[in-house]
């Protein structure tokens, strides 16, 4: 074997991945970063003003002051206090002798409202774990595995042809067997392939990720609509009268009325405002994730069309790119670090853009044999050979 011959075998031996006999990849990414994101704030805000909410209940004692009687005893007091409380009601002179009630519950209910959407937020990604990883996550390892072996497979062509062409005493048979196995398509592995294709006419993957984007900004439409209708009502009320008089009917120095101070405003307050102030954030982020599906990942595509019969990007995908094949993409992107072919592919793809026989290099299989030594095509003085023997 010359210098020559060996050197490309030690170049193609390196170029080879390995093989994965091991356990699976169990670090597959089944949530995309922007998504895992959205998770986090849309349920850990909730969970966070709650025990704001509590913390400051804790801390301070009664959630409200009430100005009681001067001659209301200690225990008196408190009992308003309670009373106040357990009822949360504002009550208004409307007319003479006649009251208007508002129901101030709102406060009440802060942190318990808090802990309710936060379990609403987490519902979408709960339907995404239970309705769409099992799925998605033998798809991408099957994808991944066989793009990886697709890559080899192209590899340990190119070392079986160098030993063809070794062994080959005469190069004309060599070359008409290569020219009629590129023409017969022998080089191309179409199961990923098509595969893939199968996926582009499935809408399973995206329908379920179209309902979780559709769920979150449904949820978030309708924490507006509650913090518009109950939380702004009652926003600036620090103060409201307290009637105790139905409770103590028998009393008569019991005044209909008593003040009371609501020492938790300035917490409800900052939760609402927080609350709302973090959603309005969250819904272009929402927004964002679903207009990714409507555009491909070509990038990706074009890298990985340097392998045999993987042609996806110049042939088949030219239609609506909302499908389950654009989902896998991208996890195929968020799981780079699991396709270890990619990076080799990058390499290549840049050194086939600088070499300057662009036109004979359409694969990793032409890109390899001309690192090895070999014509990507039939050499000219063979051609012009044969033809001066058969004129």
């Amino acid at each position: 074997m010359s210098l020559a011959n060996a050197a490309a075998e030690y170049m193609l031996s390196d170029a080879l991945l390995p093989d994965r006999r091991g356990p699976r990849p169990k670090g597959l990414c089944l949530e995309l970063p922007l998504d895992r994101m959205v998770k986090f704030v849309a349920v850990g805000s909730p969970l966070l003003l709650m025990s704001l909410a509590f913390a400051q209940e804790f801390s301070s004692g009664s959630p409200i002051s009430c100005f009681s009687p001067s001659n209301f005893s200690v225990r008196q007091a408190a009992y308003v206090d309670s009373s106040c409380w357990d009822s949360l009601v504002h009550h208004e002179q409307d007319e003479p002798g006649q009251y208007k009630m508002k129901s101030l519950w709102p406060h009440k209910a802060l942190p318990y409202s808090l802990l309710a959407l936060a379990m609403v937020m987490y519902l979408p990604v709960l339907l995404w774990q239970y309705a769409a990883v099992p799925a998605l996550s033998s798809d991408l390892l099957f994808i991944i595995s066989e793009l990886d072996k697709s890559y080899n497979r192209s590899i340990r062509l190119v070392q079986h042809m160098l030993k063809i062409q070794q062994k080959s005493s005469d190069p004309h048979v060599f070359w008409d067997e290569l020219e009629k196995a590129r023409k017969e398509r022998y080089f191309e592995f179409p199961l990923l392939e098509r595969y893939l294709a199968c996926k582009q006419r499935s809408h399973s993957l995206v329908a379920i990720y179209l309902l979780r984007n559709s769920l979150l900004l449904l949820f978030t439409s309708a924490t507006y609509l509650y913090l518009g209708n109950f939380h702004l009502d009652v926003f600036f009320q620090e103060e409201f009268s307290c009637s105790i008089k139905t409770k103590l009917s028998d009393e008569t120095h019991v005044p209909d009325l008593i003040t009371c101070r609501l020492t938790s405003l300035s917490v409800f307050q900052i939760v609402s405002l927080s609350s709302v102030a973090i959603y309005t954030l969250l819904v272009p982020v929402i927004v964002y994730n679903l207009t990714r599906l409507c555009q491909w990942d070509k990038r990706l595509l074009s890298i990985y069309e340097m392998l045999p019969a993987f042609d996806l990007l110049s042939r088949k995908m030219l239609g609506c790119p909302i499908n389950d094949l654009n989902v896998i993409l991208l996890f195929l992107r968020a799981n780079i670090s699991e396709l270890i072919s990619f990076s080799w592919l990058s390499v290549l793809c840049v050194l086939k853009d600088t070499t300057s026989q662009k036109h004979n290099i359409d694969t990793v299989v032409d890109f390899m044999t001309l690192l090895a030594g070999l014509e990507p095509s039939k050499p000219k003085h063979l051609t012009h050979r044969m033809c001066d023997e058969h004129p």
